[in-house]
């Protein structure tokens, strides 16, 4: 028999699990689980042994639990400096950010891009240099706004992305110097020095005890929605009715973050721990940042929920046992393709959590929903949800990388493997419970977009695993901390451009080019050294062909004398970045 729990919070933003009885027992259990730790309770205490018995990067990393209420009383200076950046002309604003600082903004952009009269946003956090040079030739320098984004103060992404754009616009004439500049960064970091020595217009400093993946609702994410032109009451408000929604202890299945979080950490522990996220086309960018949230939170310790984000879709038999299924259905959307998928997951036994927004500004109070959800999960698992311990290998072996570029004046040699031959590593290793990562060092057109989703449809069809896809160097400040630190379970695919015509870097002896290649090098590295199964292919001079003939090749042959059979319908890609 099939039951169904709800939990409807006060800004009428639901949840619903559609599961069979065996996953509502777990998710009952859980809850009184939940209920005897006292969870609720203690996570709004900021009690850091709900985690660890060691507070380090937990009591300094909650502040994202009143972020919103706080970021209420700044609204109206917001509000007083978008319309200042909108009457001094500028057309385009262009944030340089990494990871945390990068793909909120990246959300926004997406679902909402700027209102009317307000300068459009690009999000740029690529270090492959075709990238770069399309936003460079897209702007007028002399008005446009840079917002260098970084809570470190020191990521070698932005800083490198900001050499290269007060270059630009140091050689342009008629540009106003640091008056074009913002930063966004924690109090006293390098950044915020550097926006003082060089004139930035203004220096946002962010309240320092909120790790990146959680600051959406900070200055990170609320200075370049304002920018937009979006509306901030709206937007905070939504945020802050969800945080109080969490407030709810009794009963817990009334609680929208409590109750997502137990779902996902109960059943991740029993193995379905692919959170597969599917979302209303109108929101499709959504996974984007939960992919950061839930693989950099959880993905430590041998244990971690593998986020799935703009996956083709497939017919239920084509999917594995290790699933969940969350919908975020955007009312009046077009949602009937995916309803009717749904629906057929419920009927052959996955579990599918519904998410109900009224409109696009219900992504605030979704923001909030799954920030809260991933610490109880982590409860579950019996994790540390708030650092990130592997994220540093891939930067030091990019550094050492450069080094030995600096020493000799070349690239270390990668071995790199054929199409076919990645095909068959691949295919021979990929068994129930594990994952396929395909990381794409290239620019992401739709073109190739179009072609990697081919490339994902067709190991899905062949393999029956879960298929995840990120752009490097993004995915290194997202899901690379799960890939090193999770569950050895993913069989990883690296895609590298030629990276051709290179860009130089001011002030460095290496270019935009041989970073990007560093760091695919470096994180190769790193996966190797956690025993993890990993090829790297060269795309060539034609990403998108390299691309495709990848997919024919994983593609599942026919037996002889029978037709094709079909994996499922045509699926929309994900939304290209207009990078």
């Amino acid at each position: 028999m099939r039951r169904r729990l709800r939990a409807e919070a006060s800004l009428r933003t639901s949840s619903r699990l559609s599961a069979r009885q065996p996953f509502q027992t777990v998710i009952g259990s859980a809850l009184e689980e939940l209920a005897d730790g006292q969870v609720v309770e203690r996570l709004w205490a900021k009690d850091h042994t709900l985690w660890k018995p060691d507070p380090t990067e937990i009591d300094n990393r909650l502040g994202w639990l009143a972020v919103a209420e706080q970021m209420r009383e700044q609204i109206g200076a917001l509000r007083t400096f978008a319309r200042s950046a909108k009457d001094s002309g500028y057309r385009d604003v262009v944030l340089l950010g990494m990871g945390g600082s990068s793909l909120g903004p990246e959300v926004l952009r997406c679902t909402f891009g700027s209102a009317r009269g307000f300068p459009r946003l690009w999000v740029l956090d690529s270090t492959v240099p075709q990238v770069i040079r399309e936003v460079t030739r897209a702007i007028e320098p002399t008005r446009t706004l840079f917002i260098v984004a970084s809570k470190s103060g020191g990521t070698i992404e932005v800083m490198s992305l900001f050499a290269h754009f007060w270059e630009v616009v140091s050689r342009t004439k008629g540009t106003r110097g640091g008056a074009q500049f913002i930063a966004i960064t924690d109090p006293g970091t390098s950044l915020e020095k550097l926006a003082s020595e060089r004139g930035f217009w203004q220096t946002f400093a962010n309240p320092p005890d909120i790790g990146g993946r959680y600051s959406v609702l900070s200055y990170f994410g609320l200075v370049p929605a304002a920018l937009m032109g979006l509306d901030l009451d709206r937007l905070v408000d939504r945020g802050i009715t969800m945080a109080q929604a969490c407030r709810c202890h009794a009963p817990l299945d009334r609680n929208p973050g409590a109750y997502l979080g137990a779902i996902m950490g109960a059943l991740g522990r029993q193995g379905r721990d692919k959170v597969t996220i599917v979302a209303s086309p109108g929101i499709s960018t959504f996974g984007l940042w939960a992919e950061q949230l839930l693989a950099e939170s959880t993905g430590k310790e041998g244990k971690g929920l593998v986020p799935v984000a703009e996956e083709p879709l497939t017919r239920p038999p084509g999917y594995g046992k290790d699933r969940i299924f969350v919908y975020l259905r955007l009312k009046g959307d077009k949602n009937g393709r995916l309803d009717g998928h749904m629906t057929a997951l419920e009927r052959v036994g996955h579990p599918v959590v519904r998410l109900e927004l009224r409109d696009r500004y219900d992504l605030a109070a979704e923001f909030f929903r799954w920030e809260f959800a991933t610490a109880v999960a982590g409860y579950f698992l019996g994790i540390h949800p708030f650092d990130q311990p592997n994220v540093q290998e891939s930067k030091d072996n990019t550094h050492r990388v450069l080094q030995e570029v600096e020493a000799t004046g070349r690239l270390p040699r990668q071995r790199e493997t054929t199409v076919k031959a990645a095909a068959k590593t691949i295919l021979q290793q990929a068994a129930p419970g594990r994952y396929v990562a395909v990381l794409t060092y290239a620019p992401p057109s739709a073109r190739v977009e179009a072609a990697i989703q081919s490339l994902r449809k067709a190991i899905l069809a062949t393999s029956q695993v879960a298929v995840t896809a990120g752009y490097g160097p993004r995915y290194l400040h997202s899901t690379g901390q799960l890939h090193k630190g999770g569950p050895n379970t993913g069989l990883f695919l690296q895609l590298v451009d030629e990276m051709t015509p290179d860009l130089a870097i001011p002030g460095k002896p290496y270019t935009f080019g041989t970073l990007a290649r560093a760091q695919a090098i470096g994180d190769l590295q790193s996966l190797h050294a956690h025993g993890r199964m990993a090829v790297s292919v060269n795309l060539g001079r034609r990403s998108f062909a390299t691309i495709k003939a990848l997919a024919r090749a994983f593609a599942p042959r026919p037996s002889p004398g029978r037709r094709p059979t079909a994996t499922g319908r045509k699926s929309r890609g994900a939304k290209a970045s207009k990078h």
